[in-house]
């Protein structure tokens, strides 16, 4: 399963990369796939930053939550997507669990005492 790297492994592998390591190499001494870091490359050439492209809208994503606080995944996906960043409803809930932000809309019912329940 995929997982964030930290940004600042991400700039580390870019940094090495810049001084005339190759990806592969640069993958190979920071422990990440060279996929990874040929893709964090890229991203660097395109937008000037390794960054995640959906943390570059956070203040977007949490001021829609802030404006309306029982909006939707697939809202917050629309959203995006008329912003020109398509994203999946996985990418908005990884994006979500990395800052700690819960989108629950009831509180957690009480455990019963008297049986288990499922």
């Amino acid at each position: 399963m995929p997982r964030l790297l930290s940004q600042d492994l991400r700039e580390r592998v870019v940094a090495a990369i810049d001084g005339g390591m190759s990806c592969r190499a640069a993958a190979a001494r920071f422990g990440v796939s060279a996929a990874s870091a040929i893709r964090w490359r890229q991203l660097v050439v395109q937008h000037g930053t390794p960054a995640a492209r959906i943390d570059a809208h956070a203040t977007f994503i949490l001021d829609a939550i802030e404006a309306k606080d029982d909006i939707t995944l697939a809202e917050l996906q629309v959203l995006l997507a008329e912003r020109g960043t398509p994203v999946g409803i996985g990418t908005l809930w990884r994006f979500f669990d990395r800052h700690r932000t819960t989108r629950k809309k009831r509180p957690r019912t009480p455990p019963s005492r008297t049986a288990p329940t499922s």
